[in-house]
């Protein structure tokens, strides 16, 4: 009997639509989400909690993580079309935009997608930069004194961030990301426990400040525009519909994508939330009226602590911006195929080994990422505030995409009879996402025109703390 083994691997079979066979699971898509929705935004969730007091604000963010589960869940049901487990994929919320609702939503799906995409890898980087110039400065006040004037520009660090996201680009598709967005998960839980342990030091010490249940006294006015802030910084945080289909395309086709996906969400948004609430309870409580933006900020001894928690946000933002840009490369990508099926330079795949790594090269996803990456870092050393710009991105993106699409979908894929009890109440609550929205973007839109008011454009200044608005 001959037993020798072949040389060459037989190539396992594909998958039922005669791509690589998806192996993602449960774990991994839970991974990927808590990637996305823990972001160093979670550290400014303890500003939220000051400015709404602690009945709204642990209210508001029970309120939004359970929105989040329920309309997540429904967009799971229209991964595929029409039937939920034995349909055709939807390999992108835009395709499955575009089959329950038509043309003219799919259209304006892409245009809110995609745009916001491609601005949160810019305010990543931003993000990235301003943690870097915390840690040297931390390190400065340590070995020099409080008093010494420890100033340092952001755009070396972020041409040195761009330089590395030129390479980690070229990883081909996002069923390739597990271990980038496994470290990058990790590393959330890292910086957010060690801003929650260094609070709970403070009022463990008995130097914690008083808190209200009404939170920051202010006038009218000014209490009011805080509040929008605040209430669109939580609705955000709870927001991963951008990347939520290319999640769902790295899942195994059994159990069902839609079972796996609505488990994953569950357990991603459930350890959200107690993250959520930790981090802004611990944070209010240690600073009350006075919370930063950024509760990192508050504190500068230990300075080797503070340092590692803003080397976790940095290294969290390394893989969250290959969680978020992966989805925008992969359209254009998509798009140049259809465009030139025949081109060589666009479609052609180059194997090579590398040790005992098979790697694959593109010419076209070589060049044009490349040209991407570096066009994100040239604007966010131009417009240091443009986390702002994101913010407000971010707020006119929520309503549609978290809550008004996935509940049209479903109308569309249950036929819910117009006017039904079940029509009305989903129509409902896609209004009062729709007056969260504009709240949101009232406080954004107040944001930025401070910064345009105080920032000179074209020169990007030395900034280490964050802004009270949620970088996701």
């Amino acid at each position: 009997m001959d037993n020798t083994k072949p040389l060459i691997e037989p190539e396992p079979e594909p998958d039922d639509d005669g791509r690589i066979r998806r192996t993602g699971n449960v774990l991994t898509a839970s991974t990927h989400i808590i990637t996305v929705v823990v972001g160093a935004g979670v550290l400014a969730l303890a500003w939220a909690m000051a400015q709404l007091g602690w009945i709204a604000g642990i209210a508001s963010i029970l309120t939004f993580s359970s929105v989040s589960i329920f309309t997540y869940s429904l967009v799971a049901d229209c991964y595929r079309y029409p039937d939920p487990v034995t349909g055709k994929r939807n390999y992108t919320y835009m395709q499955a935009v575009k089959a329950y609702l038509g043309g003219t939503m799919h259209l304006l799906c892409g245009l809110i997608q995609y745009t916001k995409l491609a601005g949160i890898t810019v305010s990543y980087t931003i993000t990235s930069s301003t943690s870097l110039v915390a840690i040297r400065k931390a390190i400065c006040y340590h070995k020099t004194g409080k008093e010494a004037s420890c100033k340092f520009s952001n755009n070396p660090f972020m041409i040195g961030f761009g330089i590395l996201q030129i390479f980690l680009s070229q990883i081909p598709n996002f069923h390739e990301l597990t271990w980038l967005s496994t470290v990058a998960a990790i590393t959330s839980f890292g910086y957010v426990f060690i801003g929650s342990g260094l609070c709970l030091s403070v009022i463990l010490s008995g130097k914690g400040a008083s808190t209200s249940i009404t939170g920051t006294a202010l006038p009218p006015a000014d209490k009011l525009l805080r509040v929008f802030t605040a209430m669109g910084n939580i609705a955000l945080a709870c927001t991963y519909a951008t990347v939520v289909y290319d999640i769902m395309d790295t899942l195994k086709s059994h159990p069902p994508e839609n079972k796996q996906m609505k488990r994953a969400n569950v357990l991603g948004v459930t350890a959200m939330t107690i993250l959520f609430l930790l981090c802004s309870a611990l944070g209010y409580a240690a600073f009350g009226d006075n919370t930063p933006g950024n509760i990192l900020t508050g504190f500068t001894e230990p300075f080797w602590l503070v340092a590692l928690g803003n080397g976790c946000i940095v290294i969290h933002m390394i893989g969250a911006y290959q969680v978020m840009g992966q989805p925008f490369f992969r359209i254009v990508e998509m798009g140049a195929n259809m465009v030139w099926p025949q081109s060589d330079f666009i479609n052609k795949e180059y194997a090579f080994m590398m040790g005992n790594v098979m790697l694959r090269f593109n010419s076209f996803r070589l060049v044009w990422r490349t040209i991407f990456v570096i066009l994100a870092t040239i604007l966010a050393m131009l417009m240091p505030f443009f986390s702002e710009v994101l913010s407000l991105l971010g707020a006119i993106g929520f309503g549609p995409l978290v809550v008004f699409f996935p509940i049209q979908m479903h109308i569309a894929q249950r036929n819910i009879k117009k006017l039904s009890l079940r029509w009305c109440g989903l129509q409902l609550l896609s209004s009062l996402s729709f007056v969260v929205s504009l709240a949101a973007v009232v406080g954004s839109v107040q944001g930025i025109i401070k910064d345009f008011q105080k920032t000179n454009l074209f020169i990007c200044v030395d900034n280490s703390s964050f802004r009270n608005q949620n970088v996701k």
